[in-house]
């Protein structure tokens, strides 16, 4: 689990990233910026704890989440024309705590004997909510409603690992198989530009 913790730790740093950046986009000052990243990094897992009862959220348990949300959002504010080697960097970090992210939620959500639809919507909640309320707050289609396979991802590796933690799999090889799962399909998806069936129909 503390490999668990690394990437954990990880995806934090680049949803935060992806956060600050989108504020940025947005012509935002400073503070704008600020809430962007901590939002993104943080706020699935904090909605999620607040369902689950787990008071106080895990962000205040652990303040490392915290302090790097606003340090990489900070960072990124000051050095963005730096950083556009990040693109292609960032892609993969965001996959590893998409992955990193459905698998911590989903633990949690079974350690507090929730069944399989409710253990699998945390898990994808922990992974997806922040990026939801970026987009919002940053006036966009949340990503996740148009993007390639992104909630779908997340949906395989909470059910995988439902499936794995009641079968003779070890927890921790269950939460790296998981994780790896939804690793591999984002990065997949996005290689080969994968999406979900649309409904098709004539624009006037």
């Amino acid at each position: 689990m503390n490999l668990l913790y690394t990437f954990d730790l990880l995806g934090t740093a680049a949803f935060a990233a992806s956060g600050a950046l989108a504020g940025i986009r947005r012509d935002m000052d400073v503070f704008g910026v600020l809430v962007l990243g901590l939002v993104t990094a943080i706020g699935g897992g904090t909605l999620r704890d607040l369902l689950l009862g787990d008071i106080p959220p895990f962000i205040f348990k652990d303040e490392t989440y915290l302090y790097l949300s606003v340090a990489v959002s900070l960072l990124v504010f000051l050095f963005h024309r730096r950083l556009a080697f990040l693109t292609h960097p960032l892609t993969y970090f965001d996959a590893v705590g998409l992955g990193t992210f459905v698998v911590i939620g989903t633990h949690k959500a079974l350690a507090f004997k929730l069944g399989f639809f409710g253990a699998v919507m945390m898990g994808v909640m922990t992974a997806t909510a922040g990026g939801m309320l970026r987009d919002l707050l940053s006036a966009k289609v949340p990503m996740i409603l148009h993007k390639e396979v992104y909630a779908s991802a997340c949906l395989a590796g909470g059910a995988l690992l439902y499936v794995l933690q009641r079968s003779a799999v070890p927890p921790d090889a269950a939460a790296l198989i998981s994780a790896a799962t939804v690793i591999i399909l984002r990065l997949l998806a996005v290689r080969y530009n994968w999406s979900l069936p649309r409904a098709a129909h004539r624009t006037p």
